[in-house]
């Protein structure tokens, strides 16, 4: 299996490569150079499989010869052995015809758990094989830096920094990223939005003599095995509900495009998805793309669904480049575009490619209070404000189709939104209710790649 960028002008990598590089040099995203088939009796043969099972079936043939087939299935057993569910990802019945699939039983409360702790895994066993060392950089909107903490922290192969937008995260999600005590680890609270945080991340990825010199490596969902990762539970959940017999909708509550493009390749690979539903929060981007055909940027709108906070949605380029045909001039011309103008036109071709399979919906702040509420009026379930978000976009698509939406957090993630909403207060699990109480390492750091460089430096003692 090799990975080719969505520009068209980088290497052409393993899987192990792509996963340690992350970023490809030419500015663009890894993607299988060819994605391969699962046959409708390969996807029954799931049927009552672990979540460990499965997640080895599907992700096998990207791996190549990266790890055997005996230690794929060790990494794996280990990644998910923390998990507060032995079904990992458990579906629940809200109505009729329509599933939460709860993704927040892992240690940080988030579906990134699923991508971030097997990577984890991933990244510590190919080091340890080379004896080399990394340098972690990533850029969160609140999960996927706790999520990327937890799986990288006290391993002694690899530094990791995180730069968090300063004051637009959670209490919760804040204290999980600054109260990991272990040196490796470092939590940088960066002035301005999460987009802020990922442009400095990109720049510091296409400055190529600091990121040879620290060995920079990224996990976020730029890093094509966090994608990879994310497929497993649309198989997971598709086949409880009948696949391949009968077709599955998902609605993803979306910021990054990561979470959605994993659906995307899952239903790429054989598995019978009948729509997938982009749900957007008041910061709309993705639906206004897919609703007029013009990707433009607009200010950042804090709102009660933080991790969704978003504008540049760097996974959208993934779809963009099956959506143009594969051409990644193509795409180098609409990303360029995008980043001296704010904005691009998707052809008319490539627009009818998205939206033959992608739906979309925005949500606003009232609708997201209100869909807590009436969500656990009617099924006794407690969301987050994200979860909230997709419920409120897919009660909108339902029908004959069984629709599964993604709940991407647990609601104490977000005490504050959850309490505004239902009078509820949700409380921590107990492995998690000192959190107030633990001492926090966090530096504060103004949008200034050149002294952030120089902090990274100085820590990794490059």
């Amino acid at each position: 299996m090799q990975y080719i960028s969505t520009r068209g002008a980088a290497p052409v990598l393993s899987f192990e490569q792509a996963m340690l590089t992350g970023l490809a040099r030419d500015g663009g995203l890894y993607v299988p150079q060819s994605v391969p088939q699962m046959s409708a009796s390969d996807i029954a043969a799931l049927a009552g499989l672990s979540y460990e099972d499965i997640a080895y079936r599907v992700m096998r043939p990207f791996i190549g010869e990266t790890f055997s087939d005996g230690q794929f299935r060790e990494l794996i057993a280990r990644a998910y052995a923390g998990f507060g569910h032995d079904a990992r990802a458990p579906l629940k019945q809200l109505g009729p015809n329509h599933f939460l699939l709860e993704l927040f039983h892992g240690p940080t409360l988030a579906f990134k758990d699923f991508a971030m702790q097997l990577i984890g895994q991933l990244f510590q066993a190919s080091l340890s094989r080379s004896g080399q060392r990394v340098t972690i950089v990533g850029a969160t909107s609140g999960d996927t830096g706790s999520a990327a903490i937890e799986a990288f922290r006290g391993l002694s192969n690899v530094d990791v920094f995180i730069l968090f937008p300063h004051g637009r995260v959670s209490e919760v999600q804040r204290r999980q990223m600054t109260t990991a005590e272990d040196a490796n680890v470092h939590a940088l609270a960066v002035d301005g939005d999460f987009d802020t945080c990922q442009g400095l991340l990109k720049d510091m990825f296409n400055d190529f003599d600091f990121r040879d010199r620290v060995r920079l490596a990224g996990v976020n969902s730029i890093n094509w095995a966090r994608v990879l990762a994310q497929v497993v539970y649309y198989f997971s959940a598709a086949v409880s509900l009948g696949a391949p017999h009968r077709p599955v909708s998902f609605t993803v509550p979306t910021g990054n495009f990561g979470d959605i493009f994993a659906g995307y390749i899952a239903r790429r690979m054989g598995l019978p998805i009948d729509r997938l539903v982009i749900a957007t929060n008041q910061n709309d981007i993705l639906h206004r793309c897919l609703t007029s055909g013009t990707y433009q940027t607009e200010d950042v709108r804090p709102s009660i669904s933080p991790s969704m906070d978003i504008q540049v949605s760097s996974n959208f380029e993934r779809a963009l480049f099956d959506a143009y045909g594969r051409d990644g001039h193509a795409v180098t011309q609409v990303m360029d575009e995008l980043k001296s103008t704010g904005r691009f036109a998707v052809s008319q071709g490539a627009l009818e490619a998205l939206r033959d399979v992608f739906d979309s919906g925005r949500v606003s702040e009232a609708e997201t209070s209100a869909s807590i509420a009436h969500t656990l009026a009617h099924s006794t379930e407690l969301l987050c404000p994200h979860s909230a978000v997709g419920t409120a976009v897919a009660a909108r698509h339902l029908g004959a189709v069984p629709m599964v939406t993604l709940a991407t957090a647990h609601p104490a993630k977000f005490p504050d939104a959850v309490e505004a909403a239902t009078g509820l207060r949700p409380g921590l699990p107990p492995r998690m209710a000192d959190l107030f109480q633990r001492p926090e390492r966090v530096t504060r750091m103004s949008a200034d790649r050149a002294a952030m460089q120089a902090l990274i430096l100085d820590r990794v003692g490059a």
